[in-house]
């Protein structure tokens, strides 16, 4: 099967060019002359596709060829790009920028060239004009696999200077199909891991999308964009399908009792829990959960029949003192860890299980205490289940993710979740009863087995 959805990445030569503006508001704009635009985003960013589901009405999903492997990333691609017009992908980093030591895996060009697709590279244009040429040139003739079809100029001071940089461009051989003036920033607010989540400020972050969508408008030629996108190649890739994806290879799951109801699996949301890839959800489905959202810091219980916990990332230390206040909710967390029920934590969640996050008491589920730290720990994890879990079998290798500036005392327990191979040896995270906790955010796609597991476990617990 193929897929012939148009479709162009959005890349630039490095972080801080103006990706997200460009990515976002082309988005916002194209959406607003009636297309269905399919967001994406490559690598494992979790906030960047809250503000592209904003601007398109549909799920951003992430597109990471480190966690998920170059093979599923054109099966994800369809999934999430079926029925829509056009799909925009933003990139990550700078163009040639992939996981540390891997050559080009996981970058933005690996990613372009396995969806066969163009790249618009956007430039930071300030202090700079006919070097701007030698710039390009360089980005465009690096990987002959690697179509960059045109230029989007950012941060342009005056018509001289744009004058300068199409002039100086010419020569280059790569169309110039936007230039956007150097203006006061759009209200997109940042703090220790990034922009602030569109679930934190929903209204300013309309207006924001709003003024990124009006910006692009007015200095970019949206029908060179769009023909761009419709000259990618035919994607020869059949379409993710998350009932495939969890259906055993050997048809070993238990057949349940049509009459007996599908088990309940909660999924922490709201604005302290905002990290999650949509595949987990559309899994956990497809292996017979009753998927229930609920909000740690206003649900002061958990959904009815809740036979399965999931806590994903996001910011807790954000919101310790509310989340810390709402103690009825922390004792039914504790009681259902304590019952030998299903529970799957990573990053924000583990905090949230642990005794206490920056001296305010959390649920308690772990003997650890978590606390905030000046330093950064970022980076992609190999990593290999330790102990047998209700999420992974021991020997279970799975790639993962780490991005907080928190520390968890100690950081692992009797029994740790994961030994990490790459980049350095150690064991991390918690298994216990029914839980697992963990630093190491992973995309389930990946081994789908494991949602299949949890939900098993939860019919079965």
């Amino acid at each position: 099967m193929s897929s012939s959805v148009p479709r162009l990445v959005v890349a630039a030569p490095a972080s801080g060019s103006g990706k997200t503006t460009v990515a976002t508001g082309l988005m916002a704009a194209l959406a607003g002359r009636g297309l269905a635009v399919s967001p994406h985003k490559v690598g494992p960013d979790y906030i960047d596709p809250g503000y592209h589901a904003l601007a398109t009405g549909r799920v951003g999903r992430n597109l990471d060829a480190y966690l998920c492997g170059p093979g599923l990333i054109g099966p994800l691609f369809a999934h999430g790009a079926r029925g829509c017009d056009i799909a925009v992908v933003e990139g990550v980093m700078g163009l040639y920028d992939g996981a540390a030591g891997e050559g080009e895996l996981a970058s933005t060009a690996h990613v372009a060239k396995l969806l066969r697709a163009p790249v618009v590279l956007v430039v930071d244009a300030s202090s700079q004009s006919r070097s701007v040429a030698a710039l390009v040139h360089g980005f465009a003739s690096w990987d002959p696999e690697v179509r960059v079809g045109g230029v989007i100029l950012n941060k342009v001071a005056s018509d001289r200077h744009e004058a300068l940089l199409r002039d100086a461009l010419d020569s280059a051989g790569v169309p110039v199909l936007g230039a956007l003036r150097r203006v006061a920033q759009v209200d997109t607010p940042s703090r220790h891991l990034g922009l602030v989540p569109v679930a934190e400020r929903r209204a300013s972050a309309v207006e924001a999308v709003a003024a990124m969508a009006a910006q692009v408008s007015d200095g970019c030629d949206l029908d060179a964009l769009t023909a761009l996108a419709r000259s990618a190649g035919a994607l020869s890739a059949a379409a993710w399908d998350a009932a495939e994806a969890v259906a055993s290879p050997t048809h070993d799951h238990p057949t349940r009792p049509a009459e007996k109801r599908a088990p309940v699996v909660a999924v922490a949301g709201g604005e302290a829990f905002t990290f999650s890839y949509a595949e987990h959800t559309e899994l956990l489905t497809a292996a017979g959960a009753e998927v229930v959202t609920f909000d740690p810091l206003r649900d002061e219980q958990l959904p009815d029949g809740t036979s399965g916990l999931v806590i994903g990332g996001g910011f807790p230390e954000v919101y310790a003192a509310e989340l810390s206040a709402n103690e009825p909710l922390r004792k039914a967390v504790a009681g259902l860890a304590l019952s030998g029920a299903p529970v799957a934590a990573e990053c924000a969640g583990l905090l949230y299980l642990c005794r206490e996050l920056d001296g305010e008491p959390m649920c308690g589920v772990l003997d650890a205490t978590a606390r905030m730290n000046e330093r950064l720990t970022l980076g992609y994890r190999d990593a290999v289940a330790v102990s047998d879990s209700s999420l992974a079998a021991a020997g279970t290798r799975m790639r993962g993710h780490e991005f907080h500036r928190t520390v968890v005392e100690p950081g692992s327990g009797a029994a740790p979740a994961w030994g990490v191979r790459a980049p350095d040896r150690r064991v991390e995270g918690f298994v216990q009863q029914g839980v697992h906790a963990s630093y190491l955010h992973t995309h389930w796609a990946s081994v789908p087995g494991v949602a299949r597991r949890f939900v098993e476990r939860c019919r079965t617990s």
